[in-house]
């Protein structure tokens, strides 16, 4: 069996393709997507040039491809198919902003409190004497503290 991989290199090439798009699905970042892309590429050049066996020629073609569709295609390729960090940030936001907690614990300038938005309990800063019981309104988030102001 493997003697049949080595001795077509079509075959080697895109069973390795097959391998790094599959390890793509496990390991995070979209990153060895392009590797697979340039294994296929291989493939497909293997298989119109009818090679005898792998060459150095194979690898440069492999090497190449991969860098180049992993340069051009990545960043559009994200943000067609997933959420940027951006968009997500903005989503996750408006989730928040505007919105009105109640003041669990007594926050202020100098020291941070709590609020409860949600059922959950959040730390939160303030510019202004905030006492516990108040209700405020959410302007910012930032990780997971949430910026409040008292509530006019």
């Amino acid at each position: 069996m493997i003697e049949i991989i080595f001795s077509k290199p079509e075959l080697f090439w895109f069973i390795i393709g097959l391998v790094l798009f599959l390890a793509e699905l496990v390991i995070p970042g979209f990153f060895i997507f392009f590797f697979g892309l340039g294994a296929w590429v291989t493939a497909l050049v293997c298989l119109i040039g009818n090679p005898d066996s792998i060459t150095n020629l194979q690898i440069i073609i492999f090497a190449v491809t991969s860098v180049l569709s992993l340069v051009a295609l990545r960043r559009i390729i994200q943000k067609k198919f997933f959420y940027s960090k951006e968009n997500l940030s903005e989503e996750v936001e408006d989730e928040f902003t505007g919105k009105e907690a109640l003041v669990t614990t007594e926050i202020g300038p100098e020291n941070k409190g709590k609020v409860e938005f949600k059922g959950t309990t959040w730390k939160a800063e303030s510019k202004s004497e905030i006492k516990e019981g108040q209700t405020v309104i959410i302007i910012e988030k930032e990780n997971f503290t949430l910026i409040v102001e008292p509530k006019k």
